[in-house]
């Protein structure tokens, strides 16, 4: 379903992703993990142009894009296959967590307000937030704010979720219920694609999971080969430094 080949980004002189090839199947869930600054989070923001990849070919379902000639119509279609999960949660401080919900159903779906307000309080009793549907990001805990971005990327209903470091940014007593809340998306068979540095969370979710280092990938296969029996030296080393 998810094919990249050759996909390149450079900041500089400095090449953050060499040529990543990578294959997701449909309802897999694949699990990103490596050092800090080796690619991860670029990666994902390449995948749907947040970050604009220079060289390589990204395709989605039916959405296929070459990078050195991507359009305004490619990446718009690129996006509309994808639905991106921040560290930060980037929800609009002005609008409540409906509203926030509702914001990309409306401006990028094309949908009736109606249609995207029923649509997200579905969403949001979902995510066991339905009682905070008219509060601000403000009043809200960073889990409960989180829980938002996630309902907005399952509102959107896309073909791939892209998860960055979602618990990284939560004190530690608000990780558990963001987890919870990924654990019950994964169980949809939804095609994900997780960077995160909680390993017995990659352990438990994981159908895959790859190590990056250096912008490339290095080493992938099941949670059980790549966390328990690791071949290459880099990935025993990372592995003993966070275990």
């Amino acid at each position: 379903m998810i094919s990249l080949r050759g996909l390149s980004k450079s900041f500089g002189a400095s090449a953050v992703l060499d040529g990543i090839d990578l294959d997701i199947a449909d309802g897999e869930r694949v699990v990103v993990i490596g050092p800090s600054g080796t690619g991860k989070s670029t990666l994902l923001r390449c995948l749907n142009f947040l970050d604009r990849p220079e060289a390589g070919t990204i395709t989605v379902g039916d959405v296929s894009v070459d990078a050195a000639r991507a359009s305004k119509r490619d990446v718009l279609a690129l996006r509309r296959a994808t639905a991106f999960v921040f560290q930060n949660y980037a929800l609009f401080a002005n609008k409540t967590a409906k509203e926030n919900i509702m914001e990309a159903l409306v401006t990028v779906q094309g949908r009736p307000r109606a249609e995207a307000e029923a649509k997200a309080l579905e969403v949001l009793a979902e995510t066991g937030l339905a009682e905070k549907a008219d509060s601000f990001p403000a009043a809200l805990s960073g889990g409960q704010q989180q829980r938002v971005g996630i309902g907005r990327a399952m509102a959107i209903g896309a073909e791939l979720m892209l998860f960055d470091e979602p618990t990284s940014a939560l004190d530690p007593e608000w990780v558990g219920e963001v987890l919870d809340l990924m654990r019950r998306v994964a169980e949809r068979r939804q095609t994900m694609l997780i960077v995160t540095h909680e390993m017995q969370f990659a352990r438990e979710i994981a159908d895959r999971v790859v190590f990056m280092e250096g912008g490339r990938v290095v080493e992938q296969g099941p949670p059980s080969q790549v966390l328990d029996a690791p071949q290459d030296p880099r990935l025993q080393r990372f592995l003993r430094r966070v275990g």
